[in-house]
């Protein structure tokens, strides 16, 4: 039997942009053929994309690291470089990705759109961009800047309509089986089933929804005991609940005693969840030993204003009844949970005391720099935050000040690798 995996922690890194190129056109019998250096081509970004024939996130417990391919340098003839490999990881659907770190929620992948997780770094300038009336022969180009890297977990989070839950044993598979064409493994012993199966159950024409049979939960699930704990996060999105209770009294167990047992679990691992619709069917109806059992958990049930159903999901006594009337139910509630983003990313720390280049080329203050380069593929430049800060940390770094004690003027043409802008103190 296959292992089922639901968590990772992978690293990504997208692709470096190429470097611009410094060439010159050389044509017989064109005297002036002037600068006409490539631009670098752009890196590979990191792509997530939805596999409808994963399952699980088995793929990623041995390969951890993704990296998509670097940008081509430019050539000449005003030929750009190549960009880079995007690198496509395939998650199965309901796959939430969260910031490592901050435990941030980054992208719910709960459909099949992509997402870009890691963008490429740009491609630098080729020395074509920077010929001017005045500066026929610039001899520079630029270099490209770095990608992207972050360490992220992914958790799936199955898209299920309703989540049957309840003590290991009680029949949970055995009604998946009867009323969708899942096929659960099912025998007469605890922790039979080991990872939660998905089946879609067809109560009409045009009438359907999915259900997930979740393993076994115990007492203590929600501190780390038995498998329940493992799975307890496949049930966050269901609309709808039911509560399989076994009524028979073979094991010698109270059923009203399970009922509430598994009750304080779902609170204990979240009172949202706990709050959430529910059914309850007392299963096994059909070899009860003792009915004042099945009777003693319906006044229960139904002291609590919920719905109970008598059920026998091996001879389908009762199964009918409870599809249509769970149908019922989902037809009113909201749909399924989709996790909107809340992650921000902080402001990268950047260690500003490396050595920077200012050197006057001409009419332009060319600027270069490790750190500069780190901090150019962290500014979203459509953004007046992030154009801002980008500022601020300039200015805190001391660059401004080196460049006026250099003689730098009011609207002055500053290059910052793929950047200019006129100066302003």
């Amino acid at each position: 039997m296959p292992a089922f995996v639901d968590t990772a922690k992978i690293t990504v890194k997208s692709g470096k942009g190429g470097n611009g190129a410094v060439a010159f056109h050389r044509e017989k019998y064109v005297a002036a053929g002037g600068p006409d250096g490539g631009d670098g081509g752009r890196g590979g970004d990191v792509i997530l994309q939805v596999d409808p024939h994963m399952s699980t996130l088995m793929d990623f417990r041995y390969k951890r690291k993704y990296v998509a391919g670097n940008g081509m340098d430019g050539t000449g003839k005003r030929c750009s470089g190549k960009d880079g490999e995007d690198m496509v990881i395939k998650v199965p659907l309901g796959t939430v990705v969260r910031d490592a770190q901050s435990g941030q929620i980054i992208a719910d992948m709960s459909n099949t759109e992509p997402f870009v997780l890691c963008r490429g770094g740009n491609g630098g300038w080729g020395n074509k961009h920077f010929a001017t009336p005045t500066r026929q022969v610039p001899n520079f180009a630029k270099a490209g800047l770095p990608g992207q890297e972050r360490e992220v977990i992914l958790e799936l989070k199955l898209l299920a309509d309703v989540g049957l839950v309840g003590f290991p044993n009680v029949g949970k598979s055995t009604l998946l089986s009867v009323v969708s064409k899942a096929r659960p493994k099912i025998a007469d012993y605890h922790f039979t089933t080991l990872f939660p199966n998905l089946g879609v159950v067809y109560v009409d024409e045009g009438v359907s929804f999915v259900m997930a049979d979740i393993p076994g939960i115990i007492e203590g699930a929600s501190d780390g005991a038995g498998l329940g704990h493992d799975f307890l996060r496949h049930i966050d999105r269901c609309r709808l609940l039911i509560h399989i209770v076994d009524v028979s009294g073979r094991e010698g167990r109270d059923p009203v005693e399970d009922f509430e047992a598994i009750n304080t679990e779902l609170e204990q691992y979240s009172p949202e969840l706990a709050q959430r619709p529910m059914l309850v069917a007392g299963n096994k109806a059909d070899i009860a030993e003792d009915r004042s059992l099945l009777e003693k958990l319906k006044v229960h049930v139904e002291a609590k204003g919920l719905t109970f159903f008598e059920l026998s999901a091996a001879t389908h006594q009762g199964v009918d009844a409870l599809m249509r009337h769970a149908a019922g139910l989902l037809a009113q509630l909201p749909p399924i949970t989709v996790y909107e983003p809340n992650y921000v990313p902080a402001p990268p720390e950047l260690d500003t005391s490396g050595d920077v280049t200012i050197e006057k080329v001409d009419d332009v203050w060319m600027v270069d720099g490790p750190w500069l380069q780190r901090l150019m593929s962290n500014v979203n430049f459509n953004d007046i935050e992030s154009r801002n800060w980008f500022d601020r940390v300039l200015r805190e770094s001391g660059l401004f000040q080196r460049m006026e004690d250099m003689g730098v003027q009011d609207g002055d043409t500053v290059c910052l690798y793929n950047l200019e802008f006129e100066y302003q103190k």
